[in-house]
């Protein structure tokens, strides 16, 4: 499967990383935690649909364990930063915080929360800003 990331079809590439994400949680010999990369690698894609199924499904990699959350938290929040150069970055911002926010709600953490809601704030466009926040019922 993760040979699959990488593959020439973008159809491919976008199931091998949801497929992934959804068998996070069976991962007993944690392998997720160094293939983590090259599934954030995916959230990059050339075809920005294949990468916004990625993110839109990372989520569940961080409900696996809690080294995994950390690690997709840090992702995320990489990522959050990054994207700001990107054409599409308001959407790519809004599933990282849905994503966030999913993962919340499955693992009651609330150093989650708080990233979430740290990212948020970084947000300069206050309709943006507001847009996310209502994600987390926040005005």
């Amino acid at each position: 499967m993760v040979e699959s990331l990488t593959h020439k079809d973008n159809h491919v590439r976008a199931i091998a990383a949801q497929v992934l994400c959804n068998l996070a949680r069976s991962d007993p010999e944690n392998r997720m935690l160094k293939d983590f990369d090259a599934l954030l690698a995916v959230t990059k894609d050339e075809r920005f649909v294949t990468a916004r199924h990625c993110l839109q499904a990372l989520w569940k990699v961080g409900a696996a364990g809690k080294q995994q959350q950390t690690k997709l938290v840090d992702g995320l929040a990489g990522r959050f930063e990054e994207c700001i150069t990107e054409k599409n970055s308001t959407l790519i911002r809004y599933d990282i915080i849905q994503g966030l926010k999913n993962l919340y709600t499955e693992v009651k953490d609330e150093k989650v929360r708080e990233k979430a809601l740290e990212l948020i704030e970084t947000e300069e466009d206050i309709k943006y800003r507001k847009k996310y926040a209502r994600l987390w019922r926040i005005r």
